[in-house]
């Protein structure tokens, strides 16, 4: 496997971008809990957002948890072939353990507060690891025989999980049901659903599926994918589907915190999507720069994109029309975005995790809300 192919948006971004992120950090913002009461109700000033910056080259993946043991992050170091682990607490990140794995980990997560997994290509397996007094210690290596780019928890509960992995390349997605205290009795079964189906994600409804089920983007096919929560082994079915010759190129896929929307990050073409979970419909959305790579509906019409070292916010009218945009340098290529309560302070975050960065810069950052009204309006 290569690690070429997140680079594919870098090439038709323009150059300029790459200078971006050598400029001093601005903000974003989230009122009330997110940020996005009314403009007009608070000072238009905005200032700059306090971040931690935590050295992990090529972070592909990684999550970000708070738990009893209070925040951890674990995350993949894919060309190094490794995963790490750091305590995150006052604002400051601290290596706990790093493990050597196969060649090139693409995503790691958690299952519970001290069950780890991670997808790595070169020896075609789930990783398990069990966190110990600040330690990964190997659990078990599930074989499911692909090369993994993403592994999901879709279900869990009472110790038993049904996780999702996708491929690198192919069409074959692999569901693995895995309980820690039952090695033996992890079952592994495959399904076909199209060509890369990249950093798929639970939804909670869709047309015609009202308990929801698992949406993906299809890397190298013009669609959208949905596998509805009753028949997670069938068929998948389309679900976003641009008919004509118009060519889309859909990164990731994610739901607004309603469900109402599911925002599709689109790799070329400079405009982006969203698609009514209730009605069926499309809406275009113009974006400003050419391709975006990932994509976190803060709500049903606020909205992160992440682009080469900048993420750009936008604030949607009904009908898709962009109201405002705000922006925010990052340290290199986002791929993942993900938003927590980092520091515990009632106010939610944003970590980043840039599959590539620039030289001497941060794999992972995370940005302290609030966020939108810390956004800036020029881009930097």
């Amino acid at each position: 496997m290569t690690f070429g192919r997140p680079f594919q948006v870098a090439a038709v971004v323009a150059t300029s971008l790459l200078l971006a992120a050598c400029q001093a950090p601005t903000g974003l913002s989230q009122g009330r809990q997110l940020g996005v009461g009314s403009d007009k109700a608070r000072p238009q000033v905005q200032q700059s957002a306090a971040r931690t910056g935590i050295d992990v080259p090529l972070a592909w993946g990684g999550q970000l948890r708070c738990g009893k043991e209070g925040c951890r992050l674990v995350a993949v170091e894919h060309e190094k072939s490794t995963v790490v682990l750091y305590e995150v607490q006052g604002r400051q990140a601290r290596l706990l353990d790093r493990q050597p794995v196969a060649y090139h980990p693409d995503g790691a997560i958690w299952l519970a507060d001290d069950l780890v997994v991670a997808a790595v290509e070169g020896s075609f397996s789930l990783d398990v690891f069990r966190v110990v007094q600040g330690r990964l210690q190997l659990l078990q290596q599930i074989p499911i025989g692909i090369s993994p780019r993403d592994v999901v928890l879709v279900q869990g509960s009472e110790g038993r999980f049904r996780l999702l992995a996708t491929p690198y390349s192919g069409k074959e997605v692999v569901w693995v049901d895995y309980a820690p205290d039952q090695p033996d009795a992890t079952r592994v079964q495959r399904a076909l659903w199209c060509e890369a189906p990249w950093h798929p994600v639970r939804v909670h409804r869709a047309p015609g599926a009202p308990y929801g089920g698992v949406v993906t983007a299809c890397l190298d096919e013009k669609r959208v994918v949905f596998v509805p929560e009753g028949d997670l082994l069938g068929v998948a079915r389309n679900l976003v589907a641009v008919p004509g010759e118009v060519r889309i190129v859909p990164r990731q896929t994610r739901p607004s915190p309603s469900g109402r929307w599911l925002y599709v990050a689109l790799e070329t073409g400079g405009r982006n999507l969203r698609f009514d979970m209730d009605s069926g419909e499309l809406q275009w959305i113009a974006a400003p720069l050419l391709g975006t790579v990932s994509v976190l509906p803060l709500a049903d019409d606020l909205v992160i994109w992440a682009a080469d070292s900048r993420l750009y916010f936008q604030r949607l009218a009904g009908d898709g029309a962009v109201l405002e945009t705000r922006w925010l340098p990052v340290d290199g290529f986002a791929t993942g975005l993900q938003l927590v309560d980092a520091d515990v302070d009632g106010v939610q975050d944003l970590v980043v995790y840039n599959s590539a960065a620039l030289p001497k810069k941060m794999g992972v950052e995370i940005i302290y809300g609030p966020l939108w009204e810390q956004a800036q309006p020029n881009m930097p």
